[in-house]
């Protein structure tokens, strides 16, 4: 038994949040958050402040050294060496996606989402008067996903000016190997186009997969990229609001200097106190717990055999997000839907994660093993009742 096991729903829903209190009466899965604290040097660092009741403004020294933090990390975990003076703090990944829409691409142009992804990603490039290119992964008879690279050669030829990478893949948890991320980079580069590269989930990655920093392939890659990150998954802290820019080519930290005042500024003071923790003294931690969440993705494919029977379930690489295919229930309507009123389960629907996607549904197994039973034991004893 893992101490994280002991704790129990009720404990969950009285400590309040999103997770388990937007749907009171159902098991909260459908957020990216986990259910099992975060790392003793993040607390120290927090509870330091709180001893001292220092809440001020986050100075430019701290943010400067988050930057360091995050280079030291990238080189340990990657063997990428970055340059800690090119990285910038704002509040969220999602709020550097919206700087680069605004200010890294072509006004105007399109962007291209390899799907299924990320629900925001949907809306966010809408809301900044981008339209969106659809290009789904190809799903191989193993169950792993492949890039349709002749269907994003296509959107970039078509006007497309961004391609948001998310690696690794929210919600499949795919890590994609460096022999699947080179081919982008010609495709991008012939095009004049621009990456978004999304790689938070990068320090939850499982035994067996390697991940790649986009940016680290080439210079080529380098140069039309721009990389987002965060600890606020791999050490559960995104209420904190602390996350990273890494820039790789020199246009763009200039223009980083100049359009970053207010969103640097809106960065949480504790979140960068705690990025600074985490990535320097919160190693040992994430190394448990990416072992405990690796008991649980088996665990979860146990269950899926025995309660769900009629489900396909890839393992997924990294994350702690499973993505399960329930087309063979044939469940009627909104899948997230029914299966929040007939089992109690709060899930992602499919169809937020891609129009191709009807019939797919989202967990969350970052949560102590009991509830993650019952969690699919009700899901399973629900989708008995469908012939």
């Amino acid at each position: 038994m893992h101490p994280y096991d002991d704790i129990s729903i009720d404990e969950l829903r009285a400590a309040g949040g999103s997770k388990w209190t937007t749907y009171p009466d159902a098991i909260g899965t459908f957020i990216a958050e986990a259910d099992h604290g975060t790392a003793p040097s993040v607390t120290a660092a927090i509870r330091a402040k709180v001893d001292t009741g220092t809440f001020g403004y986050v100075t430019v020294a701290e943010k400067a050294e988050a930057g360091h933090a995050l280079a030291r990390w990238l080189q340990h975990r990657f063997d990428w060496q970055v340059d800690p003076g090119r990285i910038g703090c704002l509040p969220e990944v999602l709020t550097s996606l919206e700087l680069t829409i605004d200010h890294f691409t072509r006004p105007g142009s399109a962007v291209i989402l390899p799907t299924p992804t990320y629900m925001p990603f949907f809306t966010l490039p809408r809301d900044h008067g981008r339209a969106i290119v659809e290009v789904p992964l190809q799903e191989q008879a193993s169950g792993a996903w492949e890039f349709d690279y002749e269907g994003i050669d296509a959107a970039f030829a078509a006007g497309a000016g961004l391609l948001v990478l998310t690696n690794p893949a929210n919600p499949t948890g795919t890590v994609f190997r460096r022999d699947q991320l080179l081919p982008l980079v010609d495709i991008v580069e012939r095009h004049g186009g621009r990456v978004w590269a999304d790689e938070i989930h990068a320090p939850l990655v499982f035994d067996g997969a390697a991940h790649v920093p986009y940016a680290s392939l080439s210079e080529t890659a380098a140069q039309h990229t721009v990389t987002a990150t965060s600890a606020s998954k791999g050490w559960n802290i995104p209420g904190l609001k602390c996350a990273q820019m890494v820039f790789t080519n020199d246009a763009d930290w200039d223009i980083w200097r100049r359009v970053s005042r207010w969103p640097s500024h809106t960065t949480g003071y504790l979140g960068v106190l705690a990025t600074i923790a985490a990535y320097d003294g919160g190693r040992d931690w994430l190394g448990d717990t990416v072992g405990y969440l690796s008991a649980n993705r088996d665990l979860l494919g146990a269950l899926v055999a025995e309660q769900l029977p009629r489900a396909r379930y890839q393992r997924p690489e990294a994350t702690y997000l499973a993505w399960l295919d329930l087309r063979e229930y044939a469940i009627p309507g909104n899948t997230g839907r029914w299966l929040r009123q007939h089992a109690g389960v709060a899930g992602t629907d499919g169809r937020l994660c891609g129009r191709d996607f009807d019939g797919w549904f989202r967990i969350n197994f970052a949560t102590p093993k009991p509830i993650l039973t019952e969690l699919v034991t009700r899901m399973g004893d629900a989708l008995a009742s469908i012939r």
